[in-house]
C-alpha cells in the first residue's frame, strides 16, 4: 500500500429509523438517496446487488487482507471489485476532483483525513446496523466516515541484515542501519510514527518537535530513508533493513515474504493506536454497493477478515478464532501504545507537520 492515511468526535445519536443516522446524499448515477440510513440491509442489499460492482480507492488486496472481503461480497453478492491504490490524501483528492464524474465508490483513509473528507462535502453519511458497538472516537455523528480497523506504530526488522532487532526509539537513534519510513507529507501511517516518536521523547499531540528532532538526527546520521521500500517488494528485495510501520503492515508483508526472516516489535517507550475509515463517495455510482461494504467490513465475518491481515478490528465484540489471535503481536507488547488523546490539538498539528517535515527532516536527507 501506499504511505496510507489517520481521533475525533462525540456520538449525537441514532436515529430511530433503520439502520440509524441522520444525513443525506446524492449518486451521480442518476439514484438520489435523501435519507441512506432510513434504508434496511435487506434493502442495500438488493440495491447493492443490482448494481453489481463496486470501485474502490486504497482498499488493494495486500492491506489488511482486503482481498478475502472483496471475494466474500462478490460471492454472498456478485459484486464485482476494482481498486486504485492511493494515499488518504490522494482518495479525498480524486473524489473532489472528479465531482459527478465519479469513478471511485468507497475508500479508506486515515481517521484524521475522515473530518477533511467530511469537510470537503464528498462523503455519503451512513450508519451501519454494527453502530452502536462502535468506540465514540473511532465515528463521527452523521456517519460520513466510521473506523473498521485499528494499527499500531511498530518496527520491522530484516534480520539477515541486521544483527540486533531494535525494540525502542533509542536503540533506532543508536543503531547502524537504515531505518525506512513512507512519505510523511501524505500518509497517515507515517505521521503517527512521528507522534509516536515525539511521545517516547517527551512530546504529545501538541508538541511534534521532539519526534521531528529524532529523525532530523536520523537524517544527519545518513541512516533515514524515505524512498518507497516499505513494501513488500522492498522486503523480499532486501532494500528495507528496518522499517517503521502499521503493525497489521509489517506483519502481513514479513508473512508474504519470510516470517522467519523479520521481527515485528512495538516500540517499549511509546507507540500510537490509531485508525483507518470508511469513506462513501458523495456521487458513487454505486452507492448502494459502497454502503454494503461498510456494512460488511464491520460485521462479524468483516472484522475477522481484517484480523487475518493482523489488523485489530474496531468492534471490541468480536471473538476471533484462537488462530487468528495466535498471529498477532503478543498483548504485553502494547503496553505503552495509546490512541491519540487530545484530538483537536493532533488535528492543527497534523496540518503543520508536512511543511515542518520537509524543512526539518528531507532537508537533511542526503
Amino acid at each position: 500500500m501506499m504511505a496510507k492515511k489517520r481521533f475525533f468526535p462525540v456520538v449525537l445519536g441514532v436515529c430511530a429509523l433503520g439502520l440509524a443516522a441522520c444525513g443525506s446524499g446524492e449518486a451521480s448515477s442518476g439514484v438520489s438517496i435523501e435519507d441512506p440510513n432510513a434504508l434496511s440491509v435487506e434493502e442495500i442489499e438488493k440495491k447493492a446487488t443490482e448494481e453489481g460492482k463496486i470501485d474502490s480507492v486504497g482498499m488493494p488486496d495486500t492491506w489488511a487482507n482486503w482481498d478475502e472481503t472483496w471475494q466474500e461480497l462478490n460471492e454472498k453478492y456478485g459484486l464485482e471489485h476494482v481498486d486504485t491504490d492511493m494515499s488518504s490524501a490522494e482518495e479525498i483528492s480524486k473524489m473532489e476532483t472528479e465531482g459527478e464524474n465519479a469513478t471511485a465508490d468507497i475508500g479508506d483513509v486515515g481517521i484524521s483525513f475522515g473530518p477533511i473528507a467530511e469537510e470537503k462535502e464528498v462523503t455519503l453519511p451512513y450508519k451501519t446496523s454494527h453502530w452502536d458497538e462502535i468506540p465514540e472516537w473511532a465515528k463521527d455523528d452523521n456517519g460520513d466516515w466510521v473506523v473498521g480497523y485499528q494499527g499500531t506504530i511498530a518496527f520491522v526488522t530484516d534480520k539477515e541484515q541486521v544483527e540486533n532487532t531494535p525494540t525502542s526509539w533509542q536503540d533506532l537513534l543508536e543503531g547502524d542501519y537504515i531505518v525506512n519510513m513512507g512519505d510523511v507529507q501524505t500518509g497517515t501511517q507515517d505521521q503517527m510514527a512521528v507522534l509516536a516518536a515525539a511521545l517516547a521523547f517527551g512530546g504529545d499531540e501538541t508538541n511534534l518537535q521532539p519526534g521531528l528532532d529524532f529523525f532530523a538526527e536520523l537524517a544527519k546520521q545518513d541512516r533515514l530513508s524515505t524512498a518507497s521500500n516499505n513494501d513488500v517488494a522492498g522486503m523480499e528485495k532486501g532494500e528495507m533493513e528496518v522499517g517503521i510501520m502499521w503493525d497489521f503492515n509489517a506483519l502481513g508483508y514479513a508473512n508474504q515474504v519470510d516470517p522467519e526472516r523479520f521481527e515485528v516489535t512495538i516500540p517499549e517507550e511509546a507507540s500510537v493506536v490509531s485508525g483507518y475509515a470508511t469513506i462513501i463517495n458523495k456521487h458513487s455510482k454505486n452507492p448502494h454497493a459502497a454502503m454494503l461494504a461498510r456494512e460488511y467490513i464491520l460485521s462479524d465475518e468483516g472484522q475477522i477478515n481484517l484480523a487475518k491481515g493482523y489488523a485489530r478490528p474496531i468492534r471490541e465484540d468480536v471473538e476471533l478464532p484462537k488462530e487468528v489471535e495466535e498471529n498477532m503481536v503478543p498483548a504485553e507488547q502494547y503496553e505503552n501504545a495509546v490512541p491519540v488523546e487530545d484530538n483537536e490539538a493532533w488535528e492543527e498539528t497534523a496540518k503543520e507537520l508536512p511543511r515542518q517535515w520537509q524543512s526539518e527532516v528531507l532537508s537533511h536527507v542526503q
